[in-house]
């Protein structure tokens, strides 16, 4: 799709893909200030197609310049695993400074914060943890009985994509009752 005819379109869907609400986007684009209107010309079909393709062309410009810098830069994933191996070395107080003769000048004061950072920065590389949220309000789930909890599970397991089995497991370990 190209650039719109009408050049009030045009404007008002450029402004709501740097997402300007539809009001704004309205007047920006030169039209007396009318909310229902603007929400009217927001969900007209040319409008969300054009929104759709400004988007997607700034998506794809976005995903160049990320390229470029770091094919500029020679950013390597082995680079950054390698670095951040550094900075927990030398976080946890393993090398001493030298000279470049080799002589011991000082050595590395310890500092757990930064080693804890770049050990989990690398974790989460490797897929070693798990991100965990807490699903339903406080005390949701008090007063469910095992077959509500059971239900509860299952339904959100399907919602996440988790098989029977690692449901099956548990009801087998008696925690669900």
């Amino acid at each position: 799709m190209a650039v719109l005819t009408n050049a009030k379109h045009e404007r008002f869907s450029q402004e709501l893909a740097k997402g300007v609400s539809a009001a704004q986007s309205y007047e920006a684009a030169g039209f007396k200030p009318n909310r229902h209107n603007a929400a009217t010309l927001a969900h007209k079909q040319h409008i969300l197609d054009r929104v759709a393709e400004l988007l997607s062309e700034r998506e794809s410009m976005h995903s160049q310049a990320t390229a470029d810098a770091i094919k500029s830069t020679s950013l390597t994933k082995e680079w950054v695993i390698e670095t951040l191996k550094e900075n927990v070395a030398r976080a946890m107080q393993a090398k001493s400074v030298k000279t470049e003769d080799g002589e011991a000048i000082g050595e590395y004061q310890y500092q757990g914060s930064v080693a804890n950072r770049a050990l989990e920065l690398l974790g989460k590389e490797l897929g070693m943890f798990i991100d965990r949220k807490e699903v339903g309000k406080p005390g949701e789930f008090e007063n469910m009985n095992a077959d509500q909890l059971r239900e509860f599970i299952s339904r959100e397991a399907k919602e996440l994509g988790i098989g029977a089995t690692a449901l099956a497991g548990s009801e087998r370990s008696g925690k669900l009752n």
